[in-house]
């Protein structure tokens, strides 16, 4: 059996230094183009134009709870996922599940609910940096594969909930759209860094108009 990469990013989580991989922000930010949206009105629309409209009821929820201050809990994201799915009900896995061919696995255990509650808290630290928080909590949907299917596109969501609970959104998030591994710490703060250089980019849009 393959090396639990889920227990791979945990330890990688704990021992990374979050606050060295970005810069301070700017904030509230407001692009001229929601990147969000136009990503899902653009090539996901033209993939599959039903997961687009499900998509974007999703971020509608997502932002809803942005606006309110709600953290970032499993049963918050449970109501997305059912936007995401289409579907009445959703449940987290209950059993090993796999990604990347295969080549990834990630484990199960009677403590990985709580770990991933515990995580999502996390992402309302006022110690970490935004961008690192935003990027650490995608990292963490992905590796956490909570659900069976979906999870690419909730990682999504639950990065743009964390920057827009600050007042912050991104005019593109299409570089965002790339592999990432659970045992790779440069790659966990090259995202971290991304997401900063992207708040920087989108602010600078704004003011120059």
């Amino acid at each position: 059996m393959s090396d639990d990469a889920l227990a791979a990013w945990c330890k990688v989580r704990e021992q990374l230094d979050w606050c060295s991989a970005t810069s301070t922000h700017p904030a509230p930010v407001h692009p001229a183009v929601d990147g969000l949206a136009a990503w899902i009105d653009g090539p996901v629309r033209l993939r599959d134009p039903d997961r687009a409209d499900r998509l974007l009821a999703a971020m509608a929820l997502s932002r809803v709870a942005a606006s309110r201050g709600e953290p970032l809990t499993p049963t918050l994201l449970a109501g997305w996922q059912q936007l995401i799915l289409g579907v009445n009900d959703v449940g987290l896995r209950r059993s090993d599940a796999f990604a990347k061919g295969g080549r990834e696995r990630y484990g199960l255990t009677p403590h990985t609910w709580q770990d991933f509650a515990a995580c999502l808290h996390q992402s309302a630290d006022p110690s970490v940096p935004l961008p690192a928080r935003a990027a650490r909590a995608y990292l963490d949907i992905a590796f956490f594969h909570p659900y069976p299917d979906g999870n690419a596109r909730l990682a999504l969501l639950v990065l743009t909930h964390v920057l827009d609970s600050e007042g912050v959104r991104l005019a593109e998030v299409g570089p965002l759209q790339t592999t990432r591994y659970a045992d790779d710490p440069e790659g966990a703060l090259d995202l971290a860094a991304l997401v900063s250089v992207l708040i920087r980019t989108t602010h600078r849009r704004a003011t120059a108009r």
